[in-house]
Order: structure tokens, then sequence, then C-alpha cells
């Protein structure tokens, strides 16, 4: 598992995400919106479905779900949103992508661009780091929650990719595609999830230790912390128990 998806799960275990909340919904409302520009039917738009997903997943309130849609739709006013994707390296050559959705390209480029240079990164060119990367949905799942059996078997049954050993966790990986049913299965099974996105999956990763490793976070919570920022991908590892330190 990568540092990034490490960090995630991390943070959805200990909470860490609930002072973020008003945030992350607006992340998912700016998702669904710009997804429904394509139909508002989810059924016919696989991209909107997932984003659907990410909201229920938060518990958010489906007349928020619909509003956003309408929004996107055209048939409620809503702002128009660009989305630019930043390419980047990190402390010790980390590979960064972030997904940014804004009302205002100039404040979006300001901010991200001064959050790599004040915490040890710097901007690329664009296509400079997005071949390490592939789409991939992942579903963490407690090991207390399940046995590696049950889990083996969705994932065979329903067209998912691999089922991960990561220490207290179990992580299953799958295309995009599939995400939708492995994770309705999981649900259906009654199998609590730690986390579940689709996200970027690097094809290799940069290990990072001390203080490369403490600049790592505090550059990813800089980015993440960017009004317009929607996503942070990146390939860096790190110890989990240093991890767990920043996320405490």
């Amino acid at each position: 598992m990568s540092g990034h998806s490490k960090w995630a799960t991390i943070k959805h275990k200990k909470g860490a995400l609930d002072a973020k909340r008003g945030k992350t919904f607006t992340r998912i409302i700016k998702e669904i919106s710009i997804a429904a520009k394509g139909g508002g039917d989810p059924d016919g738009n696989p991209r909107l479905r997932t984003a659907i997903l990410a909201a229920k997943a938060e518990n958010m309130p489906q007349e928020n779900i619909k509003r956003a849609i309408q929004r996107g739709t055209g048939e409620l006013e809503g702002v128009n949103y660009e989305e630019i994707k930043f390419e980047g390296y990190g402390p010790g050559g980390v590979a960064i992508i972030v997904d940014v959705t804004t009302d205002n390209r100039n404040r979006a480029v300001s901010e991200i661009r001064h959050a790599f240079a004040k915490n040890g990164g710097n901007l690329g060119e664009s296509g400079s780091v997005r071949f390490l990367f592939a789409k991939k949905g992942i579903i963490a799942v407690e090991k207390s929650g399940a046995g590696e059996d049950q889990l083996m078997d969705i994932v065979l049954e329903h067209g998912g990719e691999d089922l991960r050993d990561e220490g207290d966790t179990w992580e299953i990986l799958t295309d995009p595609a599939s995400y939708e049913a492995v994770f309705n299965a999981v649900k259906a099974a009654g199998i609590p999830t730690v986390m579940s996105e689709v996200t970027m999956v690097a094809s290799t990763y940069t290990k990072l230790e001390g203080t490369a490793a403490s600049q790592m976070i505090r550059l990813l919570e800089a980015l993440e912390d960017c009004d317009d920022t929607q996503n942070v991908y990146s390939n860096f590892d790190m110890d989990a128990e240093q991890m767990e330190q920043a996320a405490g």
C-alpha cells in the first residue's frame, strides 16, 4: 500500500477527518456537480455513480446529492467550475498529483504553488509524473471485521483484482469499472470498511525517513487544505509508526 493510502486509512480510523467534514462535503458536491454535466442519470454515467457512492459513504443527505446533480445538469443555478491537474515533486523526489476544481484559476494556481514551495516541493510540467499512476478502487477492511477467505470470495466473484495484507487491515484492489460491484458486495456482507475510494495508485514508491518523511506529511496536509483541492495522490511510503505520530 502506498503511503498516501496508508495516510488516508489512518486518518479515517482516528476520526481525524471529522474536523474537515464540511470540506469533505464541499469536495464531493463539486465532484457530483461536474460529473452530472455528463448526464444526471447515474445508471448511464459511471463518474456520477462513483461520486454518489462517495457521498453516501460520508452519510451525505440525499437532498444535498439531488441539488448537486441539478446544479450540474443546469436545473438549478450553480458555479461554473474548472478542473485543473497539477503535477510535481515532494521531498526525496516523491511524485505528486493534485486534482483541483475551482471557480478561480489564478487563486488555485497561487495556493498550490505556495504549498509546494513552502514545504520542500516544486511543481513540474504536465505529464511529468502522471505516467507513474493508474486509477484503481481501494477498499480497506479491518482484519477483525472479516476473514481472508470471505474477502477473497468477494474479490473473485465480483471482479476485484487483488487482496493485500496490510498489517491490521485487508486492502481490496479493483479496477474502476468493478469498484462499485465489489464495494456493494462488501457492504451487503455486513463488513464495515475503514476507507474506500477510487484513487490513483502508483506503480513504484519512494521510501522516506526522518526529516523528509515529516516534511512530506506537512506538504500533503498543506495541499489537502487548499480550498480548491479535490484529491492529492503521491507515491511516498514511510514507516507506519511515524505516520501514526503525524496523524495524532
